[in-house]
């Protein structure tokens, strides 16, 4: 007689089912989490994402092919970079940590690498906790310790679904503490870099801060989790390592107040049609029903986090949705959720004057006919002044 199916193995079984028959389920990096927390209101994406499904393959299903994602070279590059960074047991990554983060501290000279090897993504994570623990207890011991973990596994709970991360590094200071470590490809000119790319890097991090919070949470005394992680990059136009200290308190708060935002996947899942399935090998018509059936919240910036954002901005224009303008324009709109319905409004054709969206859309409907009637009679008024040439 089979087991009795637990309420977690319900909602395994149904994701699989969701991702369809024997398709391996992509896992959801820090990456695809910080950009699902920046918009918790699209449930497409939280149960695509909390489905392992492969939604660069979806969206070339539908026809509408993702331009996002890193390419060959830069993966290649980033990778070269990191190995750079981390040789010789991390010499010159602990070297920057001590530097920029911790010039108090005793200089790391032999420094601990613990060996985090295990089956799995769930034994790696028992051996990544076990190793955070044992570094904590050496630093107690013998002050003057570091320790490096290279690629441990953290997890986060994401809408009532586990999450596996992977930081590039995490550092255990001599005091005890630890600190996320973010290797980029990007450079570093005269000691900055691009703003947007440390901004992505910093809401990055602050997922592995969440996880690193919910590791130390377990620990008696909790160690402390330093809100300030290391991000380390090429100095200028050469392969030399450099590092900055960025601050990702800002960014941790927003990413948990927006997890916590997310709609259980499971209540997603429950309103669901029977039999729906995102498997890129179905028919075209069948799979887009099944996309359709699960609102999305587009925004532009999407563009730049989401492989469907190409499928969703085509469904918002077509549908007249103003979330296809932006987010500060859907927030000033009210309840008008069309263009069609925000043009009636204006015109006078429908709406409640007394509301204030409406009475401002009139406003501005007559103060643009006003200009327009005042530059065309100007029009003519011009063109009489003007001499005619000969």
């Amino acid at each position: 007689m089979p087991p009795p199916r637990t309420p977690e193995r319900k909602l395994r079984h149904r994701l699989a089912e969701l991702r369809g028959p024997e398709v391996q389920a992509k896992a959801l990096d820090a990456r695809a989490l910080a950009a699902l927390a920046a918009n918790p209101g699209c449930r497409r994406r939280a149960i695509l994402d909390g489905a392992g499904v492969n939604k660069a393959a979806l969206a070339s299903a539908l026809g509408s092919p993702s331009v996002f994602g890193q390419s060959q070279f830069a993966f290649v590059r980033g990778n070269a970079f990191e190995a750079k960074v981390k040789a010789d047991g991390g010499t010159e990554l602990l070297r920057l940590a001590h530097e920029k983060l911790d010039r108090s501290a005793e200089p790391p000279t032999a420094a601990r690498v613990p060996d985090l090897t295990a089956p799995g993504p769930a034994g790696r994570l028992e051996r990544t906790r076990l190793a955070l623990r044992e570094a904590a207890e050496a630093a107690a011991a013998a002050p003057g310790t570091w320790t490096l973990l290279d690629h441990p596994m953290l997890a986060l709970d994401v809408a009532g679904s586990p999450a596996f991360l992977e930081p590039d590094a995490v550092v255990v200071h001599p005091d005890g503490s630890w600190t996320v470590v973010e290797i980029k490809s990007f450079p570093m000119l005269d000691g900055a870099a691009d703003p947007s790319k440390v901004g992505a890097a910093a809401r990055q991090a602050a997922v592995y801060v969440l996880a690193l919070e919910e590791v130390a949470g377990r620990l008696v005394p909790p160690p402390r989790v330093r809100h300030r992680i290391l991000l380390v990059c090429p100095k200028d136009f050469s392969n030399l390592p450099t590092a900055s200290a960025v601050d990702v308190r800002k960014q941790r708060a927003v990413t948990a107040r927006q997890l916590a935002r997310l709609t259980r996947i499971e209540e997603i899942a429950d309103t669901l049609p029977e039999g729906t399935c995102f498997s890129p090998e179905l028919p075209a018509e069948q799979l887009a029903a099944a996309v359709e059936s699960v609102p999305a919240t587009y925004a532009p910036e999407c563009l730049s986090a989401c492989e469907l954002a190409f499928h969703c901005r085509d469904r918002a224009r077509a549908a007249g949705a103003v979330t296809s303008l932006g987010r500060p324009v859907r927030a000033e709109l009210g309840g008008l959720t069309t263009v069609r319905d925000v043009l009636a409004a204006a015109h006078g054709q429908a709406g409640d004057p007394d509301d204030p969206v409406v009475a401002a859309l009139r406003r501005a409907a007559a103060l643009r006919a006003e200009a327009l009637g005042t530059a065309a009679a100007a029009a003519p008024a011009a063109a009489r002044e003007v001499a005619p040439c000969r």
